[in-house]
This record gives C-alpha cells, sequence and structure tokens, in this order.
C-alpha cells in the first residue's frame, strides 16, 4: 500500500512538501528573530534632550544598516546545510536522509545568521549611542 500511496501522489506531492517545510521554517525563524530591535533599547532619560536622542539614534541606526545580515544568512545556511546533511548521512545512511539533514541545517543555519545579523545591527546602535554620550542601560 506505501508504495502505491507514493506513486498515486506523484514526486510534484512529494517534491512540495520536500520544499515547503524548510521555507515554512525558515519564515518563522525570521519573525522570530526579528524580535530584536533597537526600539527595545533603554537609556537613562534624566538630562536627555529626547528629540536630540532621537535624531542621534536615526543617525545610528543608519551605521547599522551597514550589517549585512542576509550574507550572515546565506553563511549560515551554506555552513548549516553541509553539517546537516553530513549528519543525516550519518544518521540515516541514505541520501533521502542527508538531504533531509541539509534542509534543517539549511534552516536553522540561515536562522542563526539572521539573528546574528540583528543581534549586530543592536549592538551598533548600542555602540554609537554610547559615543554620543548616553547612558545605555540594556
Amino acid at each position: 500500500m506505501g508504495i502505491h500511496q507514493n506513486a498515486h501522489q506523484g514526486p510534484t506531492s512529494w517534491a512540495r512538501s520536500r520544499v515547503l517545510a524548510p521555507v515554512i521554517a525558515l519564515v518563522a525563524a525570521i519573525a522570530l528573530s526579528a524580535c530584536t530591535t533597537t526600539d527595545e533599547i533603554i537609556i537613562d532619560r534624566k538630562g536627555v534632550n529626547m528629540a536630540r536622542y532621537e535624531a542621534d539614534k536615526a543617525d545610528c541606526e543608519s551605521y547599522a544598516s551597514g550589517v549585512r545580515t542576509g550574507e550572515k544568512a546565506a553563511r549560515g545556511g551554506a555552513s548549516g546545510a553541509v553539517v546537516g546533511g553530513a549528519v543525516g548521512v550519518i544518521a540515516g545512511d541514505s541520501s533521502e536522509a542527508a538531504a533531509r539533514g541539509a534542509g534543517i541545517g539549511a534552516v536553522t543555519g540561515a536562522a542563526r545568521g539572521v539573528s546574528e545579523g540583528e543581534r549586530d545591527k543592536v549592538r551598533v546602535v548600542k555602540q554609537c549611542l554610547r559615543g554620543r554620550g548616553y547612558r545605555v542601560l540594556n
């Protein structure tokens, strides 16, 4: 029955499920990693001109835009795919297990790269604000 069921589904259904699962996981991971933003920066507001702070923060955020989050995601995805594929081969001893491991590794590696990029952006903004004399509390 399993052979006929798989044959009935056809290669398109199988391929679609193999592609959609990692894509959905990647979108979820990106959404979760975006939770760390520069909006969460807390400063000591005592004696601070908030209009000036907002202008300084905007300047600092423009510097942070230089962080290459996309490149970090691509590198993380590539290295994750290699490691995941190797683990899949060792654990499953088949090309299907290797492909599944590579897919999972690519998704988690890319998500880690995006998360790292976002953390780097927040770090750049915080350092910039400190350099301009603000007391960053978090």
